[in-house]
């Protein structure tokens, strides 16, 4: 049995780009922009104020020292480097990207140390989160200690470089997100958390969250996520620019955890931590299930976490998660308006940077507040009007009032076309109403029957050539799309899907959406997917018994398993914790803490030997030779069962079959 945990450590699913990545670049050129593209983005500049430059003066006060060159890890290669973004440098945007686009990928690619304002500073652009430190009387407090240990431990030697090298002396995690604590021992010693040096500070609910969102969907997150991040895509300027929240997460790196010692569980909670005052304001539900702002009044700064940032952000995020709650977001947002707005001077986020001075903040906290209202409110309208969700999506073109004109609301990271489709989702699920969309045929046999209609693979390829010269690059990609799926091996057929996505990424303003079409197109030129996932011993261990049965669950072939009927007792003894599992129809379900009076096997072992199973560190054979897994009854029914489990490899076609 390969059973493994790994997906867990993905979290968000963002890497930055393989070592290889530049040896797809020179064996699979990126094309030219096309006249028509060119011709669009350069439509862009008239239709934004490009001549208003504030953000970018925002971007780099405070600059206190700059960091360029490169985070690595114990082998001593690159985790980050900061010069692969070199290429932004050059003020125009290039044809093959949305100048929208392009002026945020170069704000966020400011890297150093920022003061925010009076004892409270951050690290920038050397990961894809922030990482903000604040002075109490005797010791630190970080806010998100990034992603991975190395960068986290660079980043704070970056700090005490200029300023007093006084200890950590607590973390606060703002939410769930593996970006926001991955690096956290890099910052603090675990050995110091037990010992009560360091506390560490969570919304309530942070440790479920933070492992199981990925768990029973992980393997699938991860390849999408994959394509997210544009985690294979050369950083160049016919290829991966930024991420929309920040540059992108680093590679090879060591992604950690440390179970917070403080649990805030109350909506509003008042702590004194080092000297420091900090009122915490819980937000379950909005950008993570689990998720706190955080407010400073003796310094009138004021935290949003990942509530708030510089774009408008994912209602469901192309990775795949559970459909996030715009509603609940934008009265979270007002709620923080009405309590913070006549206070704070100083307003940060965990990605982008600050904004300074009252009026700045309520303007921002009540467009970002009517942005995700308005999201939710006009596709209810638009659904009760019986609209599906590719016509909502088409009709929401753009943000109502001057909120389409403000930076911080255009669709970097979310955007409107896929916000739209998730409320939909929310309220009525995937199904638009239609009964011809009850059972439709799936990718393969839809696009041979589309592609026989039409005429046989050379005409749509005429088709789609045409479509392309006029500029008509999405129908292009729905009409590649049927052709590739219907005749995978037409080299011809991928060559020109890839065309027409490579160009539609030319012109996203969507970071996300660029990543995404142009992993797509590296995939059609006969790229292999990216193999396997980076794991972290933290988060294996922080999983529970219980999401080991649910992943088992999942993992059954109930093909296999019909005709194999059986029940198991499974008990972890150094944690009293006891399941009953029943193998019934090819479908394996569980009872927590529970036992089969008459089971056909009792498998028991510890919490420790599954974390070793789950690492790779040993297999169930040798456990059980070595007398680590003691099993009770038939042990052959056992041993079957494990035969009957599938292992997911997230290594799955995406744009071909």
């Amino acid at each position: 049995m390969r059973y493994s945990l790994a997906a867990l450590a993905t979290a968000i699913a963002l890497s930055s780009a393989p070592s290889w990545a530049a040896e797809v670049a020179s064996t699979n050129p990126a094309k030219a922009a096309s006249p028509t593209t060119a011709a669009v983005n350069q439509a862009v500049l008239k239709a934004l104020p490009f001549e208003d430059r504030a953000d970018y003066d925002a971007a780099r006060k405070g600059l206190v020292a700059a960091f360029e060159g490169q985070v690595k890890n114990a082998d001593g290669k690159p985790v980050w480097d900061t010069h692969q973004y070199d290429f932004l440098k050059q003020a125009q945007a290039p044809d093959s990207v949305n100048p929208s686009l392009w002026r945020i990928a170069q704000l966020n690619a400011n890297a150093g140390l920022f003061q925010v304002t009076d004892k409270v500073y951050q690290i920038r652009g050397i990961d894809l989160a922030n990482m903000t430190i604040i002075e109490g009387d005797d010791g630190l407090i970080i806010i998100d200690p990034l992603y991975v240990t190395e960068t986290a431990k660079a980043g704070l030697e970056l700090y005490y470089q200029h300023r007093p090298r006084k200890p950590v002396v607590a973390v606060i995690y703002s939410h769930s997100h593996i970006d926001h604590f991955g690096g956290v021992r890099g910052v603090v010693d675990e050995a110091d958390v037990k010992a009560g040096k360091v506390r560490i500070y969570a919304p309530d609910g942070f440790m479920e969250h933070a492992i199981q969102e990925n768990v029973l969907a992980g393997t699938a997150m991860f390849r999408r996520g994959m394509y997210q991040s544009g985690g294979a895509v050369p950083r160049t300027e016919r290829g991966q620019v930024d991420t929309g929240i920040g540059k992108g997460a680093p590679i090879g790196g060591t992604i950690s955890l440390i179970a917070p010692t403080d649990l805030i569980v109350q909506p509003l909670e008042s702590h004194d931590i080092a000297g420091v005052q900090f009122e915490f304001q819980l937000t379950p539900g909005t950008e993570a299930p689990s998720e706190m702002n955080v407010y400073l009044p003796q310094l009138k700064a004021l935290s949003m976490s990942e509530n708030a940032v510089m774009s408008m952000h994912n209602v469901l995020t192309p990775r795949g998660a559970e459909v996030r709650d715009a509603k609940a977001w934008s009265k979270f947002i007002d709620d923080s308006l009405v309590r913070y707005g006549d206070k704070a001077q100083v307003m940060f986020a965990q990605h982008n940077w600050p904004t300074w001075g009252g009026e700045g903040i309520r303007s921002m906290l009540a467009d970002q507040r009517d942005m995700y209202a308005f999201i939710n409110n006009r596709t209810l309208h638009l659904l009760n009007q019986g609209m599906t969700p590719l016509e909502i999506a088409d009709a929401v073109k753009k943000l109502p009032g001057e909120l389409d004109h403000k930076w911080y609301a255009r669709g970097y990271y979310g955007t409107l076309s896929f916000n739209t489709r998730a409320v939909y989702q929310r309220y009525l699920g995937f199904y638009d109403g239609n009964p011809a969309n009850l059972d439709p045929l799936p990718p393969v046999d839809s696009g041979k029957h589309y592609v026989q209609a039409m005429g046989g693979a050379g005409k749509v390829l005429e088709l789609m050539r045409t479509a392309m010269q006029q500029g008509d690059y999405r129908w292009a990609a729905q009409l590649g799309n049927h052709l590739v799926f219907a005749e995978p091996d037409n080299k011809a057929a991928r060559e020109a899907q890839a065309d027409a996505l490579e160009q539609l990424g030319y012109r996203s303003e969507s970071a996300i959406w660029r990543n995404m079409y142009l992993t797509a197109v590296q995939e059609l030129r006969q790229l292999a997917p990216q193999q396997g996932a980076r794991g972290s011993a933290d988060l294996v261990r922080a999983a529970t018994p219980t999401m080991f049965m649910d992943i088992l669950s999942v993992r059954m072939d109930s093909d296999k398993a019909q005709g194999h009927d059986m029940t198991l007792n499974w008990d972890f003894d150094d944690l009293d914790q006891h399941f009953a599992l029943t193998l019934r129809n090819g479908v394996l379900t569980y009872r927590e803490h529970s036992s089969h009076a008459q089971a056909d096997a009792t498998v028991k072992m510890s919490k420790a030997v599954l974390d070793q199973i789950s690492l790779r560190q040993l297999d169930f054979p040798t456990a059980i030779k070595q007398g680590d897994i003691k099993l009770e009854g038939d042990a052959e029914r056992f041993k079957a069962m494990l035969g009957m489990l599938a292992s997911f490899q997230p290594t799955f076609n995406v744009v071909t079959p």
